[in-house]
């Protein structure tokens, strides 16, 4: 569909947010034949530090659309097993090569690379069009529903008029807030210090986990750098500052020895990006004309990587029962309530684990000076390995998997 930029449109469903959510969303409802507009409010996908975590659950979604070849055709790595280190055990964590599906493996592959996936096949249909550099900054309404978004365009104000907008942009979503949905905070003690280092040929493969004496490290490989996050405690940023970059660095070689002789590579504090965490949800999800999903529906913990895969598996859920009624032109608000009744237990069942972790495992790291003691599920899958495809399993799959229905 050619790029209309007259100062009106008109479309079946204007979906605000060309994240993960967003742009499956997309994908999907115009491949049903849906009049879909999405409007992204940067100009390309390129934004460093975001989740790059692409789970079994997503992959068999890509298999469903006929697309999981091509995917593995485009550069990325692929995570057959989370190995990590907590106190004195080095263990495998997490064993994906026994899940009962067609890729037993976590892609790792930067998140601007999976979203330009989505648009080159989404931009296939007809009824699909993605437009960047737009910026949804406020609701249209009309009797107290919801008739679309106004938005400003590098070509200048624009004015959607559509059945029903769909709120993808994430945590700090417009749309959750100009609806005044009610949100449940879960609470989070900890944010993470985003920073790079490079990566050698002799570097493992796998992901990367250390929980060590008040610290916790990760790391993603890149191809030809590590994407690394540095745990702290919430609300401590000024206090490390006041450390200096030598104590992250001798933190960092503690917890990684292989990564101790790159360290340097951290010059100012200025190469940092923090990612201050939450964990939050909507008590509902919706109203007449508008509908949340994916972070904007609910705010995940970065614990597990599970965040842009649970919110595929809302898009997913929320095309299966929308394209319908959307095409009939009779969306309801019992439709879009059936999408977060959908959706609620699976977010609330991840919530629960993350914060569970949160408050029994990671707090406790952070705020001790000792080595600390692994938890007893983690003792036991070091030693039974066989143990170790359960978490695999909650990780990799999730609750309630979506199966594409159009």
């Amino acid at each position: 569909m050619a790029i209309d930029l007259q100062n009106t449109r008109r479309v079946t469903c204007c979906i605000v947010g060309g994240g993960p959510a967003g742009m499956m969303a997309g994908l999907l409802l115009a491949r049903a034949g849906v009049s879909t507009l999405v409007l992204e409010k940067h100009a390309d996908f390129l934004r460093d530090f975001r989740g790059d975590t692409v789970h079994p659950s997503t992959l068999e979604i890509l298999d469903e659309l006929g697309l999981y070849d091509e995917f593995r055709q485009r550069p990325h790595t692929e995570v057959t097993r989370l190995r990590g280190r907590f106190g004195d055990i080095e263990a495998t964590f997490a064993d994906f090569t026994h899940l009962p599906t067609r890729a037993k493996f976590v892609a790792l592959m930067p998140q601007w690379d999976f979203l330009d996936f989505l648009a080159a096949h989404a931009r296939r249909y007809p009824s699909f069009e993605l437009l960047m550099q737009a910026e949804a900054i406020a609701l249209r309404r009309t009797d107290g529903k919801v008739i679309g978004v106004e938005a400003k365009t590098a070509a200048g104000p624009l004015q959607v008029t559509s059945d029903l907008v769909l709120g993808c942009d994430g945590r700090h979503s417009m749309v959750r807030q100009q609806t005044n949905l009610p949100v449940e905070d879960l609470g989070a003690p900890m944010d993470v210090l985003w920073f790079r280092l490079s990566r050698k040929p002799t570097d493992p493969n796998d992901l990367v986990g250390s929980f060590g004496a008040g610290h916790i490290l990760v790391g993603i490989n890149r191809g030809d750098y590590w994407q690394c996050g540095f745990v702290i405690a919430k609300g401590t940023l000024e206090q490390i500052k006041r450390l200096g970059l030598d104590s992250i660095r001798d933190a960092i070689a503690r917890l990684t020895p292989f990564l101790a002789d790159r360290t340097h590579e951290i010059t100012s504090f200025d190469d940092f990006r923090l990612l201050t965490v939450g964990v939050d949800r909507l008590t509902s999800w919706h109203r007449p004309g508008v509908l949340c999903i994916g972070d904007s529906a609910h705010t995940m913990s970065p614990v597990g990587g599970v965040g842009i895969n649970l919110a595929i598996q809302d898009a997913v859920a929320a095309a299966n029962l929308l394209a319908r009624p959307l095409k009939e032109g009779k969306v309801s608000e019992a439709d879009l309530a059936a999408v977060q009744a959908r959706r609620l237990r699976p977010t609330q069942l991840v919530q629960w684990l993350q914060v569970q972790i949160q408050k029994r495992v990671i707090s406790g790291v952070l705020g001790s000076a000792k080595p600390p003691e692994p938890p007893l599920p983690l003792r036991l899958i070091a030693r039974f390995p066989a143990l170790a495809r359960v978490p695999a399993r909650l990780i990799g799959l999730g609750y309630r998997r979506e199966r594409v229905e159009l």
